[in-house]
């Protein structure tokens, strides 16, 4: 969560709740080019790094007898695992490793995002984008390599009346095709506006009248944002599920 020195200017207070999310260059005061190392490269190493040193070196020394990283790690592992099978199917296990991928990075970047002065990758939607696309995209090749051209059955519903049928299919389709941009700004979406939320209440902390009630603001709102960064994980991760589900057994 990024932190900007608030200040007054005309004897009021100013505070810029989005100066937070700026892409900026780590090193330097240039331009943001292709190559920039930006803060956004850095904090989406930093969320990389943390899955490797959990879900690597934090079992590698595998004991009958579990470390609280190991424990983490396993919780983790079991919890996705359950959730792939539960939602998807026991055909889709070996894809699990995609999806849990998707929802350790996921994690680290939105809980890496909770430290003062930090970076939020995931309430950008380059960023978030990336992710929803690559769902869809994978899971509609995935589709098709498995089905066929059956794979388009999953726009024809067959138990509605003929009449409504085509009509039907075509808000399938729009839906179908809607879905990488909700699920990627469903997660954007609300990372960002937490974050904003969370400078709007530290900004009036200046003003000493209603300190006290703006510090308990935070606390709380900081609270939920905990909750939201797993809850938007879980969401996302949920819902690569069921896009798969669609590919796998798109009669169902």
């Amino acid at each position: 969560m990024a932190t900007e020195a608030d200040g007054h200017s005309d004897g009021g207070l100013v505070f810029h709740p989005m100066d937070q999310f700026i892409v900026k260059p780590l090193f330097g005061d240039g331009a943001v080019n292709m190559f920039t190392f930006t803060n956004v490269a850095l904090w989406l190493l930093l969320a990389v790094a943390c899955v490797i040193a959990l879900m690597v070196l934090g079992t590698s020394k595998r004991a009958r007898v579990p470390s609280r990283t190991q424990s983490v790690a396993e919780l983790a592992y079991g919890f996705v695992y359950k959730m792939v099978e539960d939602v998807t199917g026991k055909d889709a296990v070996k894809y699990f490793p995609y999806i849990f991928t998707l929802f350790m990075f996921i994690v680290f970047s939105n809980f890496l995002a909770l430290i003062p002065s930090s970076f939020s990758p995931t309430s950008h939607i380059a960023v978030t984008a990336v992710l929803g696309f690559g769902v869809f995209i994978a899971v509609t090749v995935l589709g098709f390599v498995k089905n066929g051209a059956g794979f388009l059955g999953l726009f024809w519903v067959s138990s509605a009346p003929l009449a409504l049928r085509p009509i039907l299919a075509i808000i399938e389709l729009i839906s179908y095709f809607v879905r990488p941009v909700s699920h990627s700004i469903r997660l954007a979406g609300n990372i960002m506006a937490g974050h904003a939320v969370l400078k709007v209440f530290a900004g009036f902390a200046a003003i000493t009248a209603v300190a006290p009630l703006s510090i308990l603001g935070i606390t709380a709102i900081y609270a939920l944002e905990v909750l939201v960064a797993f809850i938007q994980a879980y969401v996302f991760t949920i819902l690569t599920c069921v896009y798969l589900k669609d590919a796998l057994h798109p009669s169902h």
